[in-house]
C-alpha cells in the first residue's frame, strides 16, 4: 500500500508527539532522539516529526511518498524520467532505516521523495542528501 508522507519540523518533539499520538489515536512507529514518525493507517499517511534544528517550526520539511518496493521506486524512477522530470536517486541510510529512494524538485523547490524501506536500522545518517536541505 502506497502512503502520502509528511515531513514536519516542530519546536518541541515530545509535545509534538503528545498531540498526534492523541490526533490519530496510533502510537509512534518509530521514536529515537531527535525524531519519530506514525504510520497511520486511516488516512494511510507517513507522518515524520524532526526536531528543533531541522528548519523553522511548523514548516514542512519535504513530502514524500512510500510504497512497498525498491522495484516501485525504480519503476517510479523510470516514469518521472520519461514525462521529462529529473529524479536523483539516493539508496542507503535515512532517518533511521535503509531506504530505496529517489527525490524530485516539486515547482516551487520543496523536495519530494518517493522510497521504499528496506529495514529498520539504528543511526539516523542526518545529512542534507538524507531528507532535503534540512536534513532529518
Amino acid at each position: 500500500m502506497a502512503r502520502l508522507q509528511l515531513a514536519l519540523n516542530v519546536s518541541d518533539l515530545d509535545a509534538a508527539v503528545d498531540f498526534y499520538r492523541r490526533l490519530f489515536g496510533v502510537e509512534p512507529a518509530k521514536l529515537r532522539p531527535g525524531y519519530a514518525n506514525f504510520a497511520v493507517g486511516d488516512p494511510p499517511l507517513k507522518l515524520v516529526l524532526n526536531a528543533p534544528g531541522s528548519g523553522a517550526a511548523g514548516t514542512i520539511n519535504h513530502l514524500g511518498v512510500e510504497v512497498d518496493s525498491a522495484d516501485e521506486v525504480a519503476e517510479t524512477a523510470q516514469r518521472l524520467e520519461a514525462s521529462g522530470l529529473l529524479p536523483t536517486r539516493d539508496d542507503g541510510v535515512c532517518c533511521y532505516a535503509d531506504q530505496s529512494k529517489v527525490w524530485v524538485d516539486g515547482p516551487d523547490g520543496k523536495p519530494w521523495e518517493v522510497y521504499a524501506v528496506l529495514a529498520d536500522v539504528d543511526e539516523p545518517a542526518r545529512t542534507a542528501s538524507c531528507c532535503g536541505d534540512a536534513g532529518c
